[in-house]
């Protein structure tokens, strides 16, 4: 059985409401509380697929783990060297998060181990972590072709390498900088363009110290994790359906509560406000080491833009949501510099173009990117691929069709955002869901 999006056109969104928990530092929460000395107490954890997965790794490596219970989770710390080998493959679904930042992780301890993944995680490339960490000295192993499964030996230690990315990726970073709690020497990473920056501040806040130099990021082993109480924000990717939604339907207005604003993950914001959106940041604070505000956004019209390279990692996980956005803008919006779209949970690049296309869009796909020329949508039947993000983003665009439109394959919605249907209904999205 697979569901299906059937999603009414026309219509508007109004009301409050709150995004679920943000994944990447839901992900990244899990790992450091079972990482920490003592008890860590998170609240606001989002209960996807994809992180619920993490837990079930730690608690396969012996740690105690209650929860989760309404975005709660007790995590009884097993400290950097308490992990106990696996009595199974470690299975991380579709989660590209989990299975990177994990064989970072992995590459350090003193048992085999073996992860595994769902269909679209299994075609998804891994050689960036696995060159980097071999580099180090881990014995880690891919299937052919450098996807998963990832098969990962014990050795005596790891070294630390200075390493310059070849490209912009956080999990990547991330990856380097949790085999490097295990590693000899100082691990240093230096990226080629700004990326989220989670796993740096939490490692602060679980009392670790690493240190930032413009791109370059480092840390040495020999410190402890101590357990610590975090609040995890609303997921900006998460927002960014309601945001664009909001955008494009005439007489909208949301506001969307507690969401995280880290200036690694706010380019959306940016770009749409260059494109013309009418989105407000009230009651801006700071939350665990995390900048959060509350988000208001009005219809507005929006116009065609090129989009500066520069903020394409910004806004990497957004651009499903965005390019929604430029099919309904007056003119033309050119993406380019973002061949990372084509290895996501599908190849974001052509599902997007070809979903476009299907609803009436004129796109011109590029290598890097793409050419949207902003028009009417007539509604149709777009594949999502199994792609989270795909299946949501589609299912805004039709608040400015003039037929319906329906979305296959959206399983995966679960992974990021299980209650999807639910807000989106209830703030006026007239969408509902069957079992094909």
């Amino acid at each position: 059985m697979s569901k299906r999006f059937i999603v009414s056109p026309g219509g508007k969104l109004s009301g409050s409401m709150q995004v679920p928990g943000d994944k990447s530092m839901s992900h990244r929460s899990v790992i450091f509380g079972a990482l920490a000395e003592g008890t860590t107490h998170v609240s606001g954890l989002l209960e996807g697929e994809d992180v619920l997965a993490t837990i079930a790794a730690f608690r396969a490596m012996g740690v105690n783990i209650e929860g989760p219970d309404e975005g709660r989770l007790v995590i009884h710390g097993a400290g950097l060297h308490g992990l106990q080998k696996p009595q199974h493959d470690l299975d991380m679904g579709n989660s590209g998060t989990a299975m990177r930042l994990l064989s970072g992780l992995l590459s350090g301890q003193s048992f085999a181990t073996r992860l595994i993944g769902d269909k679209s995680l299994s075609a998804r490339p891994m050689r960036r972590v696995v060159d980097p960490l071999s580099e180090m000295g881990a014995k880690i192993s891919t299937a052919e072709g450098g996807t998963p499964p990832l098969q990962i030996e014990p050795i005596d230690s790891l070294h630390a390498i200075n390493y310059q990315m070849p490209m912009a990726s956080a999990q990547v970073k991330s990856c380097l900088l949790l085999a490097g709690l295990y590693a000899e020497g100082k691990t240093c990473v230096t990226e080629p363009a700004p990326t989220r920056d989670h796993t740096e501040r939490m490692l602060r806040g679980f009392g670790y110290p690493v240190t930032s130099d413009g791109a370059r990021v480092c840390l040495e082993p020999g410190f402890r994790l101590a357990a610590t109480d975090m609040m995890v924000p609303g997921d900006i990717s998460s927002a960014a359906f309601f945001i664009v939604g909001s955008t494009i339907s005439k007489d909208s207005r949301i506001e969307i509560k507690n969401v995280g604003i880290n200036p690694t993950r706010t380019g959306i914001l940016f770009i749409l406000k260059q494109m013309g959106a009418d989105i407000e940041l009230k009651n801006e604070r700071t939350i665990g080491g995390e900048p959060v505000a509350d988000l208001v956004v009005q219809s507005a019209p929006l116009h065609g833009i090129h989009v500066d390279e520069k903020h394409v990692p910004l806004a990497i996980d957004e651009f499903p949501a965005i390019l929604v956005a430029a099919a309904c803008a007056s003119g033309e919006t050119v993406l380019s510099g973002a061949e990372e779209l084509r290895v996501k949970e599908s190849d974001r690049i052509a599902v997007m173009a070809r979903g476009l296309a299907n609803i009436g869009i004129d796109v011109i796909e590029t290598p890097d990117g793409m050419r949207v020329q902003g028009g009417q949508i007539q509604g149709g039947a777009v594949d999502s691929h199994g792609d989270h993000r795909i299946a949501m983003a589609f299912a805004m665009a039709a608040l400015q069709s003039n037929a319906e439109i329906q979305i296959d394959d959206c399983d995966n919605v679960a992974t990021s955002f299980p209650d999807f249907q639910a807000l989106a209904g209830s703030c006026g999205l007239g969408i509902r869901v069957i079992n094909t």
